[in-house]
């Protein structure tokens, strides 16, 4: 079996050498990811866009590939010019961060594994939902630094990538959408559907004193006179049983949603625009 892995947050994030390690002894891997974090640009394509290649290594010594785009161009290149053969599964990630809710649509991570799907191969998108007051932790220096635990998830994702080397995919599912805690009460995986949304947006300006750390820059008007704007949000915290969001932040335990590319309805035959 032969496996692309990519994600959003940069060929040298720790979740895709996490990746890789999860399914490195179920199949041959090849690792091609943009050369920096591209969170959050869903499934944008650098058409007729010079892109910059280059290779590179990782971690652990292992050959991958950087590509100055996005990581649906990553997916492309991966499977239509790194590899000799169209790969038989793309794995997106493990990303760094929650995926889940009608939100993945915004996903770099999840868009990954659409683009992988519209080019003929199943694909698999996997993140760690960390919990920032356990994951941050300070070294004997005292300096602050982001603790990683992707045992649980990658466990999971050998799992899974096993099972569907014995078994392929079920009947009527293009991609898996697999999120895992980082701080769990269980480690069973449970079968989830989409929640409505996981994240409550709004909008602020520089106008108010309250927000001014949250600007990276002076709170002044710009040489044109307009205000500065940032889109913030808040992390949704109640969700239907039965949804991913209900299985990471009420049952605490890994969620996999089965998930299919086309987004059409059936079932309106009678229905007319007149």
């Amino acid at each position: 079996m032969n496996i692309l892995i990519s994600n959003d947050d940069g060929v040298f994030a720790p979740g895709i050498l996490a990746a890789k390690q999860a399914v490195e002894d179920l199949a041959n891997v090849c690792v091609v990811a943009p050369d920096k974090n591209n969170s959050g640009v869903g499934r944008s394509i650098s058409l007729f866009k010079h892109l910059e290649f280059k290779s590179c290594e990782l971690e652990d010594g292992s050959r991958a590939y950087s590509v100055s785009g996005s990581p649906a161009d990553s997916v492309i290149v991966g499977s239509k010019y790194v590899m000799d053969e169209k790969p038989d599964l793309v794995i997106a990630g493990i990303n760094s961060g929650v995926n889940i809710s009608c939100d993945v649509t915004s996903s770099g991570t999840v868009c990954a594994a659409f683009e992988a799907v519209s080019l003929g191969i199943p694909a698999i998108a996997a993140s760690l939902f960390i919990n920032p007051k356990t994951a941050y932790k300070q070294d004997e220096n005292g300096e602050w630094y982001m603790d990683y635990d992707f045992s649980l998830a990658k466990k999971v994702l050998h799992d899974l990538v096993l099972k569907i080397i014995n078994d392929g995919f079920p009947e009527g599912v293009d991609l898996f959408n697999l999120n895992v805690p980082s701080d769990y009460d269980s480690p069973d995986v449970m079968m989830t559907h989409l929640s409505h949304k996981m994240l409550d947006k709004q909008v602020i300006d520089n106008t108010n004193k309250e927000n001014e750390d949250l600007f990276n820059y002076p709170l002044e008007e710009n040489q044109e006179g307009d205000d500065l704007l940032m889109i913030t949000s808040d992390l949704v915290r109640e969700y239907e049983e039965g949804s991913d969001g209900y299985a990471l932040l009420v049952e605490k335990c890994p969620s996999l949603t089965p998930l299919k590319v086309n987004m059409a309805c059936d079932g309106l035959n009678d229905w007319k625009l007149k």
